[in-house]
């Protein structure tokens, strides 16, 4: 009788078969792909363990992990930082617990305060996972057509996108990453949040290819919102984005969005708008909701290993409050150096 096995993911023909698992299975996201341990070694240098579940030397499920250390933070093993889902994917639940076990035990010798596990279902089969999430993701289908599109979009953000339209804005897509990314500093400065370095969209786009796109929104000639899009199977989605001050005025993240949504339709054929992840109860939330999308609840899991008690990284958090105030207040220059050091371990 055969016994399924796990191991460590360490050739070249390791991640050729991991990504056409991860291809044909149906909860197998973006973020699933081995190409983020590229991504995430070289960027961020924290420590990948990719575990594949064999049967028979035939892959029937695989969990990427990753190592983070740090003293603010934490020591955690985390599947998968900086990607909105994650978790195993397996043939069966039986699989999915066998690579969670097997987690758990790789983050036992590794001593970590806890392993985190990021799902869009809820588990049911394994008692030593704790539910600690507050997030949603929004997720509406893209119709066939601009104007099917735009009467799909609710009736308030409907006179947005119209409003949008009436001015000087183009869309195109863009291969100036430093202009992409400087309006997404810009954006997350005015949250209170350390950017991701420019290396990291360059790597992204490196690695992913046209699976990456970046899209710049005008104003005339003037830049005013940018959004780095990922394309997989049949969804869009805009993953970091951003506007000036000057976009409140002339509604170009509303146009952006928009856009995207109907070059997506018409260029790619994608059938799904994934508007990624978003605190509840949080303004970016609140946005998304006037699109007419009904947030779908996520579930992140972690077993504590040497941790007793939950991690709360929330932003409301009073550890983190005073430094959010403080960190709107800095010059975007200043940001942009000192975010990337910090931006590391907020995955």
């Amino acid at each position: 009788m055969s016994e399924r096995v796990c191991k460590l993911a360490t050739e070249k023909h390791d991640f050729e078969l991991w990504d056409a698992y991860v291809d044909n299975h149906s909860e197998g996201s973006f973020f699933h792909l081995s190409g983020w341990r590229d991504v995430i070694c070289e960027v961020y240098k924290h420590t990948p363990y990719y575990l594949i579940l064999e049967n028979n030397k035939t892959i029937c499920g695989v969990l990427p992990l990753f190592e983070q250390k740090s003293r603010l933070f934490g020591h955690v093993l985390i599947s998968t930082p900086f990607c909105v889902y994650g978790g195993a994917i397996a043939d069966d639940d039986g699989g999915l617990l066998q690579l969670e076990n097997a987690a758990a035990e790789l983050g036992k010798k590794l001593n970590v305060d806890y392993v985190e596990f990021r799902y869009t279902k809820p588990r049911s089969n394994n008692s030593n996972l704790i539910l600690n999430c507050n997030h949603s993701t929004y997720l509406m289908p893209i119709p066939d057509d601009e104007q099917a599109i735009l009467q799909s979009i609710k009736k308030k953000q409907r006179a947005n996108v119209r409003q949008s339209l009436k001015n000087e804005l183009t869309a195109k897509e863009t291969s100036d990453i430093s202009e992409v990314h400087r309006i997404y500093s810009e954006s997350v400065r005015n949250l209170g949040t350390p950017v991701f370095p420019k290396r990291y969209f360059s790597k992204l786009k490196e690695v992913f290819s046209d699976r990456v796109e970046l899209l710049s929104i005008k104003n005339g000639e003037q830049p005013v919102s940018a959004v780095l899009s990922f394309y997989y199977k049949n969804k869009v989605l805009p993953y970091y984005g951003g506007g000036t001050p000057e976009a409140r005025y002339c509604r170009g993240n509303d146009f952006m969005y928009y856009s995207l949504m109907c070059r997506a339709r018409e260029k790619r054929d994608c059938e799904v708008f994934d508007f990624g992840r978003s605190k509840n109860n949080s303004g970016s939330g609140s946005y998304k909701k006037t699109w007419g999308i009904e947030p779908q609840p996520l579930y992140y899991y972690c077993q504590l290993v040497k941790a007793t008690n939950l991690p709360n990284l929330s932003p409301d958090n009073p550890k983190y409050r005073y430094f959010i105030k403080m960190w709107k207040k800095l010059p975007l220059f200043v940001t942009e150096r000192l975010g990337p050091y910090l931006s590391r371990f907020l995955g």
